[in-house]
């Protein structure tokens, strides 16, 4: 039975570089950077591929090369295990840990996981600085009437400053 088509990153831990199971067939890249000028770079993998490891990171960060490799937010179970043991798992349980996935509404793409992470980090950044801003940049008081006038110019400057880091 063929196996259903995955696109995944293996590491060779001697040699220190990337190789690619792109839908069956073993890609190496040039350098231990994965890009699109890398996979641009690309030759097959010839040699033995016991000694390949998947990688535990499976997200790219590359906009152009995530539309061309679709890599999984595999379990971590199967991370770091080598090219037969992964195959194997993927032919006797990846179908139905997929379908698991899809059935409970999240994606499997390990693009999306990281998008998610990176937005959940940028919102708990934001929080942060919002709490361990100085009360001066939120707050202006002050004794001088012309100072709370709404029309004043400098208080004008002064809430739009505001405003934005808020």
């Amino acid at each position: 039975m063929p196996m259903r088509p995955i696109d995944a990153i293996f590491v060779h831990p001697k040699r220190r570089l990337y190789v690619v199971y792109y839908r069956g067939e073993l890609w190496e890249l040039p350098r231990m950077k994965i890009d699109d000028r890398s996979w641009q770079n690309r030759q097959p993998y010839t040699e033995d591929s016991s000694g390949l490891y998947l990688s535990i990171h499976q997200a790219i960060s590359d906009p152009i090369l995530t539309q061309k490799l679709r890599t999984l937010n595999l379990p971590a179970a199967v991370r770091g295990s080598t090219l037969p043991r992964f195959e194997a798992w993927w032919e006797a349980q990846g179908f139905k840990w997929l379908k698991d996935k899809l059935t409970t509404g999240e994606s499997p793409l390990a693009a999306h996981q990281a998008l998610q992470a990176l937005s959940t980090n940028m919102a708990a950044t934001q929080a942060t600085d919002k709490q361990n801003a100085p009360v001066s940049s939120f707050q202006v008081v002050s004794n001088d009437a012309s100072s709370n006038n709404e029309n004043n110019p400098t208080q004008q400057k002064l809430m739009s400053q505001v405003r934005q880091h808020l």
